[in-house]
């Protein structure tokens, strides 16, 4: 089996590096690299977005850490991601994000900010907002990848790491935003075809669903019912943090950058929901079943020596025991698959802000085309480096390093991008305060103890309410826009 293992990756990194080859010839322009010449079709930018919003952190993480405590009460997380961190996203931010970009000549989220408010202040503290808190989300999507690959075949985490970061650094230089939206499709279908087999293969191990549902209602009644033992606050803070967050992060805000019109959006927009029902759907309620099939005699591995789960172990052990032997080259296509598009959305938009948004747009503004290409290649390479360094400390559990980059991603930027994008009445004024206010209490909650979650949440909505509060007592929002 190992054998079958090693040729079907080789297989799977070979075309990786073939679309990416294609891709790099047909890479002339800045434009080209980040935004496939800005005519993304429907189906690309579809499974591009879905596939950049779930990654071996969704699978690896939040599954094993979500499923064990919260049981089946995570399955909520699943639906509001597609309803609201998809499907309302798509129909709110999806077509008018693109008429305004096209309308006022910008790539990037920072670029916006800096025409929309007339503030390079805002555009310089964004770019370094987002080259700063991508890259431990970037280290997460490392360690679960590294996880896995240990789990399946027995190397050292390091090693499992130093791989995937060379063949990551590899495939972005090669490619561009074209090449990834084109993998990011045969990506998509190998995780949608994956996690159907996940489903019915781990419901049969587990002697059908009833039988499931008892075993964990044995467990902890708590488990089965609609809010699962932490409670509501805890279980409603991850909800509202991987659902707003998507409003404005920056690596699902590019795919709208780069779409090709409105026709496409609507397409775009349902395909994207039901990927996401369906992925996010099996993910939470794998997580969930992990009670009954792991403990610490079954599976000594996920467990430390108090008996406490390990809970970044735990889907990799459960994914090794429940999945037959016959089908683990396909979950670990679906784990390599949902990771891989994550990681190329991440380094491409932290490598754009920092050559583009910071470097061409504060230190060398007369820049040529083909050496802001090149740099963008190069910091690729660059941001990958520091993650996979990140990754390598391992400081922190997987939820708890995603929660903290996405509030900090969120209570920056959300006040600031959707008010923007939708209202006239804030100014430049609101647009600080609610970006470095949001920012700033996210940061001290959880530094004062606070989970990531919830102190992202929590910062997030005071974002939102400080654009337009600070805008009220400041001006009618009306100051000029650069040119």
């Amino acid at each position: 089996m190992m054998t079958i293992r090693i040729i079907v990756l080789s297989l799977y990194a070979l075309m990786i590096v073939w679309i990416g080859i294609r891709g790099f010839r047909g890479t002339k322009t800045f434009n080209d690299f980040y935004l496939g010449g800005g005519n993304v079709g429907s189906w690309m930018t579809a499974f591009s977005y879905g596939t950049a919003y779930f990654s071996a952190v969704l699978f690896i993480g939040f599954a094993g850490n979500i499923g064990w405590n919260f049981g089946y009460s995570g399955l909520w997380i699943a639906l509001m991601n597609a309803l609201i961190g998809v499907l309302l996203v798509w129909r709110l931010v999806g077509m008018r994000l693109k008429e305004t970009a096209t309308k006022m000549n910008v790539h990037t989220i920072p670029e916006f900010l800096n025409k929309r408010y007339g503030s390079p202040e805002l555009k310089l503290v964004a770019s370094l907002v987002i080259f700063v808190f991508m890259i431990p989300y970037t280290a997460a999507v490392f360690m679960g990848l590294s996880y896995l690959f240990t789990s399946n075949f027995n190397l050292e985490y390091w090693h499992a790491l130093a791989f995937m970061g060379f063949f990551t650094a590899l495939y972005m230089v090669l490619g561009g935003y074209k090449s990834m939206a084109r993998i990011d499709m045969i990506f998509g279908i190998i995780m949608a075809v994956s996690v159907i087999i996940l489903f019915f293969s781990t419901v049969h191990q587990g002697g059908g669903l009833t039988q499931i549902t008892l075993a964990l209602r044995d467990i902890d009644a708590g488990l089965t019912e609609a809010v699962g033992p932490p409670g509501w606050w805890p279980l409603l803070s991850l909800v509202l943090l991987t659902s707003m967050a998507p409003f404005a992060m920056p690596q699902l805000a590019q795919k709208f950058f780069a779409i090709r019109d409105k026709a496409t959006v609507k397409r775009g927009m349902i395909a994207s929901t039901i990927f996401a029902i369906l992925i996010g759907g099996v993910a939470y309620f794998i997580g969930a079943t992990s009670r009954v099939f792991l403990g610490p005699e079954k599976t000594p591995a996920a467990f430390d020596a108090s008996g406490a789960p390990i809970y970044d172990i735990l889907m990799p052990e459960l994914l090794t025991n429940v999945v037959p032997v016959s089908l683990s080259v396909i979950i670990l296509l679906l784990i390599l698959s949902a990771s891989m598009s994550t990681l190329a959305a991440l380094v491409l938009v932290s490598g754009s802000t920092f050559v583009k948004d910071f470097y061409h747009g504060f230190i060398h503004k007369q820049m040529k085309d083909s050496t802001l290409t090149l740099m963008m290649r190069i910091m690729s390479a660059v941001f990958i480096l520091l993650s996979v360094v990140l990754a390598y400390l391992n400081i922190d559990s997987i939820v708890m390093i995603l929660g903290i980059s996405w509030g900090a991603l969120g209570s920056f930027f959300l006040g600031p991008f959707v008010w923007g994008l939708y209202s006239k009445r804030v100014n430049r004024s609101g647009a600080i305060a609610s970006g470095t206010g949001g920012l700033f209490i996210c940061l001290v909650l959880y530094a004062g103890g606070v989970p990531s979650p919830q102190a992202g949440t929590i910062g997030m909505i005071s974002s939102l309410a400080l654009n337009p509060l600070v805008s009220l007592f400041t001006g009618n929002g009306k100051e000029k826009q650069t040119k």
